[in-house]
């Protein structure tokens, strides 16, 4: 995973590559696997969730997300992470630039 926060102003703005598979359950399938893709994705600043999402296989592989929200600063902690259908998680902590 690659993960970006930056501060602007009051508002903290994240950019984040989930690197994952993505297997639809067609895709899946085809391959003669089983589904998996990423199903919530949360993110929290300092210890409180400011980004909550849940998603199904929408998504394209390794996807790309981006949003901004309020109530960080520059310096403080920003955790982003993910489940997906199988129950594998994945996250990652970074400063806030």
């Amino acid at each position: 995973m690659k993960l970006k926060a930056k501060a602007k102003g009051d508002l903290v703005q994240v950019k984040a590559m989930l690197k994952h598979d993505m297997l639809t359950y067609d895709q899946a399938k085809k391959k003669g696997k089983e589904a998996n893709f990423i199903t919530h994705i949360t993110g929290k600043a300092n210890g409180k969730v400011v980004f909550d999402m849940s998603t199904s296989q929408f998504l394209s592989k390794n996807p790309l997300i981006k949003f901004k929200f309020k109530g960080a600063k520059k310096g403080d902690e920003f955790e982003l992470s993910w489940v997906d259908l199988k129950g594998n998680t994945k996250s990652k902590k970074v400063k806030i630039k």
